[in-house]
């Protein structure tokens, strides 16, 4: 059938073309579908007793750090914050929620004066909680996530087992949602004071961005995470939907000679015949790779006392690179040059495939921590984040940010309890 002949089918004499047509009624469905689940979430709201005071708690949940903070509903400044560093909590806790979250409610006791001012057996009477955890890990249908980096072997965290606890303060819990981290970042990025806590890395950013068009967002931090939103062109109203991926684990590619040899170098140390993940390069863990492979490369240029640091340091051995990075001419300084060469090209890569003109969004503990690296058209970052060839003119038009908080996930988590409550 002719182009012309299938855009008139049907008898009209208009121009109709049938994969319009099919593209509209699945988008149709999609935000119907969409209604639907919200309809159907809406009438859950058995498990919320409308006689005690509710409050969010929002969790960020990386490989090293748990941070809690607690919220009043519909108010975006916490009551309190708490950090807490896994490896020491997990050591003799029975479970993750045993950890983290029971002394964080303990803490809130403590120090929140409308708790205290209950006690606890009023605060276990009188208030419920709603939470969402950002969790760095796939989160089930199941609500939830086993985590790779969680403890010495990894760990599980179990949204409905914490909604289960009868024990002590963790009952108050009634509802804790599990999302991805990255989709606590997602959302995070959309909280953010553009004029006060991020940096344009090419100039007119803010100026471009394109209120209707997707957001992607790429950060480094213990591992590596990606994620995108969209808006929905039949209901723009409804605000962003983020989506999480594993954009992170996909191949990492050398960039130069050097960078060859250490996809070698790590192809061994991870035994791994043909391939080797971003991630494995641009993360904390990933920096400490990158100079574990030019140490043995260039053992005269190995400062000593750094090298004794690092190999004491345990799962903080890429903060020990980043700290001794601006000695120039250093190991460590190179070593972070490389990682953020190799993280620019993930950036521009999920720029291309995702084309955020609605803004790309650089987050994580390591962008304000080597913003020297990442800002500026000469920066190992930008450098690399530019070098698309046939693609330049489209990665120069996107708008791309340095974000320059570190609590995006936690903010993003409580953005995600805020929707979970008021779908309740």
């Amino acid at each position: 059938m002719s182009h012309s002949s299938w855009c008139t089918a049907g008898g009209s004499g208009k121009g109709v073309c049938p994969f319009s047509v099919a593209l509209f009624a699945g988008s149709a469905f999609s935000y119907l579908n969409y209604v639907r689940l919200r309809s159907k979430s809406a009438v859950a709201k058995c498990c919320i007793d409308e006689h005690k005071q509710t409050y969010i708690i929002a969790g960020d949940i990386g490989g090293t750090n748990s941070r809690f903070a607690l919220h009043r509903p519909g108010q975006k400044d916490p009551l309190l914050v708490h950090i807490y560093p896994n490896e020491e909590a997990l050591k003799t806790a029975p479970t993750y929620h045993h950890a983290t979250l029971m002394p964080f409610l303990k803490k809130c006791l403590a120090e929140v004066d409308e708790w205290k001012a209950l006690g606890e057996k009023e605060v276990l009477s009188q208030i419920q909680i709603v939470g969402c955890l950002a969790t760095a890990g796939p989160v089930t249908t199941n609500n939830d996530v086993f985590m790779v980096n969680l403890g010495e072997n990894g760990g599980s965290i179990d949204g409905n087992e914490i909604e289960k606890c009868q024990d002590g303060l963790l009952s108050l819990v009634v509802r804790c949602k599990l999302v991805n981290d990255f989709v606590g970042q997602g959302y995070g990025v959309l909280d953010l004071d553009y004029d006060k806590e991020v940096i344009e890395l090419l100039p007119g950013s803010k100026a471009k961005m394109n209120d209707l068009a997707p957001i992607c967002c790429v950060g480094a931090g213990t591992g590596l995470g990606e994620c995108f939103l969209t808006k929905s062109s039949l209901a723009t109203k409804l605000g962003y939907e983020c989506y999480p991926s594993e954009g992170g684990h996909a191949d990492y590619v050398p960039r130069g000679p050097l960078e060859v040899e250490l996809l070698d170098y790590l192809k061994r140390k991870f035994s791994s015949d043909h391939r080797i993940s971003v991630e494995r390069v641009v993360s904390g863990r990933g920096l400490a790779n990158v100079y574990e492979f030019l140490a043995q490369k260039f053992p005269t240029k190995v400062d000593k006392s750094v090298h004794e640091e690092f190999l004491n340091a345990g799962d903080q051995q890429g903060r020990v690179i980043g700290v001794n990075s601006s000695t120039e001419g250093s190991l460590a300084q190179q070593a972070v040059q490389i990682m953020c060469a190799a993280y620019g090209s993930e950036v521009g890569n999920a720029a291309l495939k995702f084309i955020p003109t609605g803004g790309m969004f650089v987050t994580g503990g390591l962008a304000p921590k080597n913003i020297g690296m990442i800002q500026g058209e000469d920066s190992p970052f930008m450098k690399a984040y530019l070098d698309k060839g046939r693609m330049n003119g489209l990665i120069e038009s996107i708008p791309i940010f340095a974000v320059m908080n570190e609590d995006v996930g936690l903010r993003g988590a409580r953005v995600c309890a805020e929707r979970e409550y008021n779908a309740m």
